[in-house]
């Protein structure tokens, strides 16, 4: 009697092994390689490190907000158009004027936390620095996106790793053999990349310390870098009644002109480059 409970033991452990097998086939095919690639490469760790950052900048920026008069809410409103910057140009112009510290704080920590988070608007937030301080505007703008860029590095380096891999992975390639080319002229090369729209800024800011771009070259590089495109838009803000969309502000010739001033940037490498050939 004991024969068949052995039987149907064994055909039990054969049913397993072979739901096992096919499982790790399925794992193996191209369509489960695929399912694991899409997978979301951040870790619950570095989401917890995301949110704590997060959380700690938006604590900050709600105490900064709760020292402006109770009046001002409701006609605060992060811009995303030329209209909704007219508005909100209109709506705050007497705070500014009034109470310019608290004004010029709020305004700081806002922009910051757009560009360090990565959340779109931060040309409105410069095209508003012209609109009220005129070309004072560009010194406040350089200082802004060169804070938020750096604390944008910094998280990077911190989670943006898989992010980035993920999320461009090409580009990151490219972006990589281009800095191990031009190691020795590195700061001439992110002074180009920075003044010109060659790369987007966000790409940037997020896969420098990725490529070991290292700090001080990539802080310098920003500060200097934009200016010339920081100058513009604020310039743009200061005739915001003629703007008629953000696509106006680099046009033909502006586009020309930062490309002269970036071929200016890396033409000592040019230069050692052909006495090298000689």
């Amino acid at each position: 009697m004991a024969a068949p409970r052995n039987v149907l033991r064994d055909e039990e452990s054969a049913a397993a092994a072979l739901l096992n097998n096919s499982s790790k086939e399925d794992d193996d095919s191209p369509t489960g390689k695929r399912l694991k690639s899409e997978r979301f490469p951040v870790s619950r760790w570095e989401l917890a490190a995301f949110f704590g950052v997060f959380l700690i900048f938006s604590t900050g920026l709600f105490c900064i907000y709760l020292t402006m008069p109770a009046t001002e809410y409701g006609k605060l409103k992060i811009p995303r158009s030329i209209s909704d910057l007219r508005l909100l140009k209109d709506n705050i112009a007497t705070y500014a004027s009034d109470y310019p510290t608290q004004f010029i704080l709020g305004y700081c920590s806002t922009y910051i936390f757009m560009q360090t988070f990565m959340i779109p608007g931060t040309i409105f937030m410069s095209l508003l620095a012209g609109a009220l301080f005129g070309v004072k505007g560009v010194f406040l703008v350089v200082f802004n996106a060169t804070a938020g860029a750096c604390s944008c590095f910094f998280l990077s380096k911190l989670i943006g790793r898989p992010l980035v891999s993920w999320l461009w992975p090409d580009k990151l390639r490219f972006f990589q053999a281009e800095i191990a080319k031009r190691r020795d002229k590195l700061l001439n090369y992110m002074l180009f990349l920075r003044i010109t729209p060659t790369l987007p800024n966000l790409f940037i800011n997020l896969a420098s310390p990725i490529v070991d771009i290292p700090f001080h070259v990539f802080f310098l590089a920003t500060f200097v870098g934009l200016i010339p495109a920081s100058y513009i838009t604020v310039k743009a803000g200061l005739a915001l009644g003629d703007l008629r969309s953000v696509k106006d502000l680099y046009d033909f010739k502006t586009l020309s002109v930062l490309f002269l001033i970036g071929f200016v940037s890396i033409f000592p490498t040019l230069l050692k480059k052909k006495k090298i050939y000689e």
